[in-house]
């Protein structure tokens, strides 16, 4: 039997991050993996989904130059190209993290994994051979998987989950998105703009529903300016196949509704994978789907630990990396700050992007809140106007009382790269004084922060 310090299951970005922190503070790791390093976010989801959205934007732009002077031959885009593309640089960021594993000197592990009774692990590899690894401390990051309906089970063909989408071999004429998070959104902006015909289900009264209102709203008028059809409090009954074409009846609040679809995309959200890793018979307690663990991430028995989209919290890659630390930190006896989740940035990259973190405006009133709002458009900014973005806004939250920064609610070009100066602002529990008075750089997109907060507080000169 071999034994390890650690052993983690799971290299997606809680597994392989926790694993180098590991090995940092001088621990002997071993990580285990059935599939590519890097786990979903690297190979199948954040990564490769953005260079899809980018070959979009540069589509985007070819389509509109004439509005920036420069006139160019219009053509259809390469799916295919697009397609290697976006798989490409997904395989190039996993071998990178195989380089990250050599250089901190963590064994790889390729197979899949059991829970085998006391500190142990069983691996079953590709030949079908088993070994068995032990260690006092076994952290499970497994991931999760695409969410499916009863009624709508995937098929890898006519009925698809993100992995596919990834990856068709052909761009679909027509395509049903069932779900408006950040999947559906952001692949309904990527086959829209490369010519397929999309339409967006919802069973919620809006889309991207965890998001603010003001967010969604704007959202919306967005996407079907773009031409992306949207059906609210919708939910799909059935899917029939018929001479090629799917045909998906709808129930919406005007009667049943049917459209036909190449393609129907399920982004209904994900599904932890903890089945069949030995939970039950180690006693570890589960809750709706997902491992309890405490604060630091321990799991009631002793020397098992889980991190990511396995446990109860928001199903991000950082989350995960950053939970994956804290762990290891205090697996070494440090002592580890834990995680505020109520200051953990989401971003979804479709066009207008956005990006929040904090309470939206219904969550900040709900907790009792006194409250000043503070709203930019970037219609008002000179950066937006000469970049050619003027869609969207930046909307932000104050405690009337003490001016405590409650949340942040951003739509536009480049917002995600712009949410971090809030996630700081929080953490240091700055003021909206504060942020007013520091200066912002003129002319960029990050002026807006300062705008929105000087109309909160009713100081704006720009509007």
């Amino acid at each position: 039997m071999i034994n390890f310090d650690v052993i983690i299951i799971g290299s997606g970005p809680g597994g392989y991050v926790a694993a180098i922190r590991a090995s940092q503070l001088g621990l002997k790791t071993a990580i285990i993996e059935k599939e590519n390093l890097g786990g979903i976010c690297l190979n199948w989801g954040c990564i490769p989904t953005k260079a899809l959205l980018k070959s979009a934007q540069v589509f985007e732009y070819i389509q509109n130059a004439d509005e920036y002077g420069i006139h160019i031959e219009k053509s259809n885009p390469d799916f295919q190209k697009v397609i290697n593309r976006s798989r490409d640089t997904a395989t190039k960021m996993s071998k990178g993290i195989d380089f990250l594993m050599k250089k901190n000197k963590i064994t790889v592990i390729h197979g899949t994994a059991q829970l085998n009774g006391k500190n142990t692990v069983k691996v079953l590899d590709t030949n079908h051979k088993e070994t068995i690894y032990s260690s006092n401390h076994i952290i499970i990051s497994t991931g999760a998987r695409s969410r499916e309906l009863p009624n709508l089970k995937q098929n890898g063909k006519n009925i698809i989950g993100y992995r596919e989408a990834l990856s068709l071999k052909k761009q679909p004429k027509s395509m049903v998105i069932v779900g408006s998070g950040a999947i559906g959104v952001e692949f309904a902006y990527f086959y829209n703009t490369m010519g397929t015909k999309v339409t967006i289900i919802e069973y919620q009264e809006n889309i991207v529903p965890n998001e603010d209102h003001d967010i969604s709203k704007e959202l919306s008028k967005s996407l079907k300016k773009k031409g992306i059809n949207i059906l609210t409090k919708a939910s799909v009954e059935s899917v029939v196949e018929k001479s090629g074409e799917s045909i998906v009846s709808i129930k919406t609040e005007d009667g049943k509704k049917e459209l036909k679809a190449e393609i129907i995309l399920s982004a209904v959200g994900i599904t932890p994978n903890i089945e069949n890793i030995g939970l039950e018979a180690l006693k570890i307690t589960t809750n709706e789907g997902r491992i309890v663990v405490d604060e630091y991430y321990r799991t009631n028995i002793d020397g098992y630990y889980a991190i990511g989209d396995v446990i109860k919290g928001p199903a991000l890659a950082h989350v995960a990396s950053a939970e994956g630390i804290i762990c290891v930190e205090k697996i070494v006896g440090e002592n580890p700050e834990t995680i505020n989740y109520d200051n953990i940035p989401g971003c979804t990259y479709c066009s207008p992007e956005i990006a929040s973190v904090g309470f939206t405006e219904k969550e900040a009133k709900e907790k009792g809140y006194d409250i000043k709002i503070g709203q930019f458009p970037f219609s008002a900014s000179g950066k937006a106007s000469a970049a050619g973005h003027k869609e969207g806004f930046v909307k932000i939250i104050y405690d009337t009382k003490y001016g405590e920064l409650l949340g942040a609610h951003m739509l536009g070009y480049n917002v995600t790269e712009m949410i971090a100066e809030i996630v700081v602002a929080k953490k240091l529990e700055t003021t909206g004084h504060e942020i007013l008075k520091s200066i912002h750089p003129h002319p960029t997109m990050s002026e807006a922060v300062m705008e929105a907060t000087a109309a909160a507080f009713g100081e704006v000169i720009h509007l």
